[in-house]
């Protein structure tokens, strides 16, 4: 790469319209993110599995290895509302499912204070973290500096993605009351 950054340059990419039934005339860019959307969601999933697969920890699934990550995050203990809350998870029944198979894998404790209970992780658990920061590094975010260097581009289509969840959120409150 030769030190130069690389910018992605759109001009060279045709939409792809996965929905055409749902895209109007203004509409169909919202088709061609949502494609973007689905194939995105399913290649990180893929990706935090084998990831943590190569770290030495083969049997979790997306969500496990999102809940570990979140559990880990700053070193404080959380409840199960927090945890689903900055997941974006409603179905907190999902996410105990996961509680349970990282505690029974020695990854996460719990300690119950009061009526709540929280999760913090384990020694090992936070070893798994690291292994898993270990491949990443070498397996994805090496290969990511070499295209863009600053992040200034991820950085945007991480704006851009926030923006549209509030915007889907807000759609589909609108969406419940019809």
């Amino acid at each position: 790469m030769g030190g130069k950054q690389q910018n992605l340059d759109l001009k060279h990419f045709s939409p792809i319209v996965s929905s055409e039934h749902l895209a109007s005339a203004g509409g169909w860019q919202m088709s061609e993110l949502e494609y973007g959307l689905i194939t995105a969601n399913n290649a990180f999933s893929r990706w935090i599995v084998q990831c943590m697969a190569a770290a030495g920890y083969p049997d979790f699934s997306s969500l496990d290895v999102l809940v570990l990550h979140n559990v880990n995050h700053r070193n404080r203990r959380k409840r199960l509302s927090d945890i689903c809350f900055v997941l974006h998870v409603e179905d907190q029944y999902t996410v105990n499912y996961s509680l349970k198979k990282l505690v029974k894998a020695g990854l996460v404790e719990r300690e119950k204070r009061g009526k709540e209970m929280f999760y913090g992780t384990t020694k090992e658990g936070r070893s798994a973290c690291e292994s898993y920061r270990d491949v990443r590094e070498r397996c994805l975010v090496s290969a990511f500096t070499s295209l863009d260097q600053e992040g200034l581009e991820v950085s945007r289509a991480a704006l851009i993605l926030r923006f549209m969840s509030g915007l889907y959120d807000q759609a589909a409150r609108a969406a419940s009351s019809l």
